[in-house]
């Protein structure tokens, strides 16, 4: 049995069994296994070990900033002024950029820009910077982004996101009101009021966006977005929502802010649009119905940042569109400034409203003649038929009697010449002077010939569009002066109740209920008597009261030479209009300036207030509200037979 079975061979040369071949075999495989892992971790570790730390860096987790939308701004019946829309951006990071030579010239021709623009803006990142995404454009068009996103996953580190940007509704109207949004700048971000911020943060810089940034700005939220080495995404392991905005409530109609705009708009399109502004305010408690200052800008073109041509273009305007002429244009009131002196003549007893003065075209005052507008003269008036002729010379000896420390104690009591607290920027205080005043800014005593120019609107009086509309209001309801209210109420991004912005208490006036009443006679005689300067603003079915004013930009002296065509546009007169209406129960009272005119205020700034109050009639009617009282049927024809000369 043994010797068959040395027979049979089943032992090795070396006498080594067939398993012990086999498990050496093994043995050898092992070692080799593990040499390889050892050579490849050799080669992971030491030989390519600082590339792959590189890019594991990409490939990994990328956390993103969400920015939060602006809170809308809408008018008092919900309509939106300003909102935010979606706008997407295509940005570049650098080091996740595989082959730069075919990846910047595809970008740049699928965007429609200059190859090596867009190799200035992506530059040579070192460092932390190459991680770092690099903003190609901001808001890129419908056609450009499906170009991108066609292509975009054969862009190893291009990265296409959504932002919110803000977006003004209705273009140039309100653009003063709603203000201009922009990147916040070094010297903001170190200040308190921006605590919390962060450079290349967007901040409201002007108007409301302004005033209510800390309410509009909303709360920033996040992702976490796993990448892989070529910057693409593979899915969001963790998000944190943005909060949007608040809500901004005005008190602002956008229906009357389009009829004003629309009014302050040449008919002609050859003609440049008249320059000014244009104020409604609620007399019964301060509320701005309308708010105009022209020329005006497109607020957009700050949305996204500024470029240097528009920007170079807005300030170097000559006519100064940035400038809110509403509230810090300032300008001498012309004759609207006569209803307040008449005010003063009645409660300080210097004038009987019946006693009637001659004008003779001429009034002398020492060894000065002053001039009425008017060159025969108006003959013998009284207060109300002064107020419907704009009679100078009746003003004139008003004015003198007086003396411009009374007349400024009036006019200041109204709101003229100081600011009014309206929620806006850059508001200016105007001037109402006095005999202190004028020796502390001029070192010179008051001259009495001044308190002539003075009565009339002229001189060193200067007031704001929005003072004027404030004044007339405060005429109109003959009791309280209210400060401007531009915010009904804050509300959350979803319209719940945050907090209510009441109304002004307002001053009380405390003034002689038959003075007033004797103003609103002459008031109303203006615009509806056949003779009245203002007979252009009268509507069909609603008493309108008002003055007509010329604000003179020079003195005669300079512009003598000139045929009345021909004089240059910055040294025309401006054009005036201060009115309320009905002139019963005033419901609303509105202020128009057009600057250079070249016309007196009852041909070229009475039609602009119609427009205005025929709208907001319009609207009651539409409500189906009642509107009293009607006009006196015998005056129908008053338009066509009035004057267009004089103020």
């Amino acid at each position: 049995m043994i010797g068959g079975a040395l027979g049979d061979g089943r032992l090795g040369a070396g006498g080594e069994s067939p398993s012990e071949l086999r498990i050496g075999l093994i043995a050898v495989l092992i070692v080799a296994f593990f040499l390889i892992f050892m050579l490849r971790l050799f080669q992971l570790q030491i030989l390519e070990g600082a590339d792959l730390a590189s890019r594991s860096q990409s490939n990994s987790v990328r956390s993103v900033r969400l920015e939060a939308p602006r809170g809308d701004i809408v008018d008092r019946e919900g309509r939106v002024l300003a909102t935010t829309r979606p706008a997407f951006r295509v940005q570049v990071i650098p080091n996740d950029v595989r082959a730069p030579e075919l990846t910047y010239p595809v970008l740049a021709e699928l965007l429609g820009l200059d190859h090596e623009k867009l190799l200035q803006k992506v530059g040579r990142p070192r460092g932390r910077r190459r991680f770092q995404p690099v903003e190609i454009e901001g808001d890129i068009s419908h056609e450009q982004r499906a170009r991108v996103e066609t292509h975009r996953y054969a862009l190893s580190g291009v990265v296409t996101d959504i932002l919110p940007r803000r977006h003004y509704v209705e273009g140039e109207r309100a653009a003063h009101l709603l203000g201009t949004i922009g990147e916040i700048d070094p010297q903001e971000l170190a200040s308190d009021e921006f605590d919390g911020y962060r450079s290349g943060e967007i901040i409201g810089k002007f108007g409301l966006e302004a005033r209510f940034e800390s309410h509009l700005r909303g709360k920033v939220g996040g992702q976490n977005i796993v990448v892989d080495v070529a910057g693409r995404e593979i899915e969001v392991i963790h998000e944190v929502l943005p909060v949007p905005g608040g809500r901004l409530v005005l008190t602002l109609d956008l229906d009357l802010q389009r009829a004003a705009e629309q009014a302050l708009t040449s008919s002609d399109p050859e003609q440049p649009d008249p320059m000014g502004a244009v104020v409604a305010i609620d007399p019964r408690n301060g509320d701005v119905l309308a708010l105009v200052s022209r020329p005006a800008y497109d607020p957009n073109d700050f949305a996204g940042g500024i470029d240097t041509a528009t920007w170079n273009a807005l300030r170097g305007d000559e006519w100064k569109p940035l400038r809110n002429r509403a509230v810090s244009g300032q300008y001498p009131p012309g004759s609207t400034y006569k209803a307040i002196v008449a005010l003063a003549g009645l409660v300080e007893g210097v004038v009987d409203p019946e006693e009637e003065v001659s004008c003779p075209g001429h009034y002398r005052l020492g060894r000065r003649t002053y001039r009425c507008w008017k060159r025969g003269g108006h003959g013998k008036v009284n207060l109300e038929r002064a107020l419907v002729g704009s009679c100078d010379v009746y003003f004139y000896q008003l004015g003198v009697a007086l003396g411009v420390d009374t007349i400024a104690t009036y006019a200041t009591r109204l709101g003229l010449g100081r600011v009014s607290g309206i929620a806006l920027q850059a508001e200016q205080p105007g001037l109402i002077p006095t005999m202190e005043w004028k020796k502390e800014a001029r070192g010179e005593p008051w001259i009495k010939g001044e308190t002539v120019s003075v009565a009339i609107g002229q001189g060193y009086d200067l007031v704001t569009p929005l003072q004027l509309a404030v004044a007339y209001a405060a005429l109109a309801n003959g009791r309280t002066l209210y400060r401007p209210r531009l915010l009904q109420r804050l509300e959350t991004w979803d319209g719940k109740f945050v907090r209510e912005e009441p109304p002004s208490q307002g001053v009380s006036l405390e003034l002689d209920p038959d003075a007033i009443e004797s103003i609103r006679r002459g008031l109303t005689a203006v615009v509806n008597d056949r003779h009245g300067t203002g007979g252009r603003a009268r509507l069909p079915d609603v008493l309108v009261a008002g003055k007509t004013g010329t604000s003179q930009v020079v003195s005669l002296d300079v512009v003598k030479s000139f045929e009345e065509d021909e004089i240059p546009v910055r040294f025309r007169d401006h054009a005036i209009f201060a009115a309320f209406a009905p002139a019963v129960a005033p419901e609303i009272a509105v202020a128009v300036l057009v600057e250079h005119a070249g016309g007196g205020g009852g041909a070229v700034a009475a039609p602009i207030a119609r427009q205005l109050l025929a709208r907001y009639f319009e609207k009651k009617k539409e409500r189906g509200e009642e509107i009293t009282p009607v006009l006196p049927s015998d005056a129908e024809s008053a338009v066509e037979d009035r004057r267009d000369d004089g103020d």
